[in-house]
C-alpha cells in the first residue's frame, strides 16, 4: 500500500520515516562530495582519532584533526599574518595549560570580546583542550551590559582585544589580544607551555548572546553536534569544498560566524579573516586569497553594491563559487542586484540563535522567487501552524516552526520563551510555503499590529518600500496612536539623488495594499541604526 492510500496516522508515519530516510542519505552523499569524507593516510589515523575522542565534535577536535592531517595547511590568515594548523596547535596547547593554571578551567567560564582575527579562534581551540566554557561577547554591548553579562555568566577570565578595554569590567581576568606584555595573551601562551593537558577534559559549552538591544542580553547555550549530521544539513544545500579557503566576513561572536568557523575548520580550510569589514578592503582580500567561499551579513552585501555600482563586480578574475548570509533579512531587490554584478553564487540562511538553521535559498531559489527564505534542507522538518496549532497548506500563513539535529539546550538562566509543538521549535516568526515547499515570511508574530481592529504585519509594506526605486533601506514597524490604537510608520533612508518625499512612500503602499497599511508616519534618516549582524535597532528609530 502506498503512504498516499494509508490511514492518516500511519501514513504521516510512513512519510515520515521515507523523508528521514531520504535526508541521511541526501546528508551521507553531501559529506563525500564536499570531501569532508575521503581517504585517509593510514599513519594519519592515529592523530585524527585520539582528537575525536578526547574532543567529540567540536572546533577544537575540528583543528586538532587539522593539526593530524594536514599540519602545514594554513589554518587562519588574517590582518596579522598567517598561522598553520600545527602551529595552532602547539600555541593552543599552551593557552589551554595556562587557563588551567589560572584557574579558568575545569568548569571556568571564558568570555570572549574580540573582533575577526586568530585570537577569538585560539582561546575557542584552548578553552576545549582545557575544559572551560566560553561565552561570545558581543562588540557592540554597552559597558553596563557587559557588567550584567560578566555578573550573569560568572565570568572568570575576559579576553579583549584593545579596543574594548573601557567597557571591560572590574573582577574577571582580564587578558588582551595585542602586545607581549603582561596580561596579553602572548604572555598567558608563554607562561603555559610545556604542560600535561587533561586526556579527556570537561566539555566545553559555547553561550551565544542573544541580540537584545536593552537590559542583560539572555546567553543561550549552543551544544555541540553530536555527530556530522548537523554540517551535512547545510552541506546538502550550500556546496563547501574541503580544503578551499573561507574568507568569514560575519562577526565571530554571533551564530552565523561561529557556525562558520565550525564548517571551515571541519573541511580543513583556510579561514581568512579581518578586523573589521571595508568593502574595498573585503573585495581585494577575496581576491588575494582566492576564497572560494564567504560568510557575511545581509548589510555587507549592500555596502559592497553601493561601492561598485552599477557596473562593477569583483576586484579581478577570481570567482568565489559561494556566499552565503544569515543574521538578518535579505531584501528580495538586493538579491537580484548582489547576483546581477557578482554571479549567481548567493545563499541565505534563515535560522536564529535559539533554533539553528531552518530553511536555505540557493541561486536558483533567489532567481525564482526573490524574497523567500528557501527550503529546508536534510534532516530538518519544517511547517507552518495555524491559530489551531494545525499544519496548514500551501499559501496559508501561519507560524513557523522547525525541528533540526541542533537546537539550542536553553538560556542560561533558565528562562523558556520559545514555543514547542510536538518537539518543534517555533521561531517567533510568521510566513508561509509555496507549492514548491519554499518559505516565505511576512515578519514576526510580534510584530503584527491591531489598527482600526484591522491585523497588519509590518513586513509586507517594508517590502513594498524596499523595492521601490530611490530607497537604500527601510524599516517598518508599529507605534502607538490614540485613535486606532496602533498605527504603521516607516523609516526610510533614500538612495543617492533620490528627491523621494513623504506622499509619493505613502503611494507606493496605496498603490498595493490595503489602506490600513499604509504608514501615517514616514521618516526619512541618513542611515538605519544597525548591530553588528544587520539588524535595526529598533528602539533607537525616532519615536520609539
Amino acid at each position: 500500500m502506498a503512504p498516499s492510500s494509508m490511514p492518516g496516522s500511519i501514513a504521516d508515519a510512513a512519510r515520515s520515516a521515507l523523508e528521514i530516510g531520504t535526508g541521511t542519505a541526501r546528508a551521507a552523499i553531501a559529506l563525500t562530495r564536499s570531501g569532508v569524507v575521503r581517504p585517509i593516510r593510514p599513519e594519519r589515523l592515529y592523530g585524527m582519532g585520539k582528537a575525536l575522542v578526547r574532543y567529540g565534535h567540536s572546533a577544537t577536535a575540528a583543528f586538532c584533526v587539522g593539526a593530524a592531517r594536514h599540519p602545514y595547511r594554513l589554518a587562519v590568515v588574517d590582518d596579522d599574518g598567517v598561522e598553520t594548523y600545527a602551529e595552532l596547535d602547539a600555541r593552543t596547547d599552551r593557552i589551554a595549560a595556562a587557563l588551567l593554571a589560572s584557574g579558568a578551567a575545569p568548569g571556568g567560564t571564558v568570555g570572549i570580546l574580540c573582533r575577526n582575527h586568530r585570537a577569538p579562534i585560539e582561546v575557542m581551540v584552548a578553552a576545549g583542550k582545557a575544559g572551560a566554557d566560553v561565552v561570545l561577547l558581543n562588540t557592540g554591548l554597552s559597558a553596563e551590559q557587559m557588567r550584567g553579562v560578566a555578573d550573569q555568566q560568572k565570568l572568570h577570565t575576559i579576553v579583549t582585544d584593545a579596543d574594548f578595554l573601557d567597557i571591560v569590567p572590574d573582577g574577571p581576568q582580564v587578558v588582551r589580544t595585542d602586545g607581549d606584555g603582561p596580561g596579553t595573551l602572548n604572555a598567558l601562551a608563554e607562561s603555559g607551555g610545556p604542560a600535561e593537558l587533561p586526556f579527556k577534559p570537561e566539555r566545553s559549552k559555547m553561550i551565544v548572546l542573544t541580540s537584545g538591544t536593552t537590559g542583560t542580553p539572555k546567553g543561550a547555550k549552543r551544544p555541540h553536534p553530536s555527530s556530522l549530521a548537523p554540517a551535512a544539513s547545510i552541506l546538502s544545500a550550500i556546496p563547501l569544498k574541503a580544503g578551499e579557503p573561507v574568507l568569514i566576513a560575519a562577526p565571530l561572536f554571533h551564530t552565523w560566524g561561529n557556525a562558520a568557523l565550525l564548517l571551515a575548520s571541519l573541511h580543513g580550510s583556510t579561514v581568512v579573516l579581518q578586523r573589521k569589514f571595508e568593502p574595498r578592503a573585503f573585495l581585494d582580500v577575496v581576491e588575494r586569497r582566492r576564497a572560494t567561499t564567504i560568510f557575511a551579513v545581509p548589510v555587507m552585501l549592500q555596502r559592497v553594491l553601493e561601492h561598485v555600482g552599477e557596473s562593477g563586480g569583483w576586484a579581478g578574475p577570481h570567482r568565489p563559487r559561494i556566499v552565503a548570509v544569515s543574521g538578518s533579512a535579505l531584501p528580495a531587490a538586493q538579491a537580484l542586484s548582489f547576483m546581477d554584478r557578482f554571479g549567481d553564487c548567493l545563499y541565505n540562511l534563515y535560522g536564529s540563535t535559539e533554533v539553528s538553521w531552518v530553511s536555505i535559498a540557493g541561486p536558483a531559489d533567489l532567481r525564482d522567487a526573490p524574497g523567500t527564505a528557501g527550503r529546508a534542507p536534510a534532516g530538518t522538518t519544517l511547517i507552518i501552524l495555524g491559530e489551531d496549532d494545525q499544519p496548514v497548506g500551501p499559501g496559508v500563513e501561519g507560524r513557523v516552526f522547525v525541528g533540526n539535529d541542533l537546537p539550542f539546550d536553553g538560556y542560561t538562566g533558565g528562562e523558556s520563551e520559545l514555543e514547542v509543538r510536538d518537539g518543534l521549535l517555533g521561531t517567533g516568526d510568521v510566513g508561509h510555503l509555496d507549492d514548491e515547499g519554499r518559505l516565505h515570511l511576512t515578519g514576526r508574530a510580534d510584530d503584527m499590529i491591531v489598527s482600526g481592529g484591522e491585523n497588519v504585519h509590518p513586513g509586507p509594506v517594508e517590502d513594498l518600500i524596499a523595492n521601490a526605486e530611490g530607497v537604500r533601506e527601510v524599516a517598518v514597524l508599529g507605534v502607538d496612536d490614540e485613535q486606532f490604537g496602533q498605527r504603521l510608520a516607516a523609516y526610510v533612508v533614500r538612495a543617492e539623488g533620490s528627491t523621494l518625499d513623504e506622499d509619493a512612500v505613502r503611494e507606493l503602499v496605496r498603490a498595493d495594499l490595503a489602506k490600513f497599511a499604509i504608514p501615517r508616519d514616514v521618516h526619512f534618516l541618513d542611515e538605519l541604526p544597525r548591530n553588528q549582524t544587520g539588524k535595526v535597532l529598533r528602539k533607537e528609530l525616532p519615536g520609539q
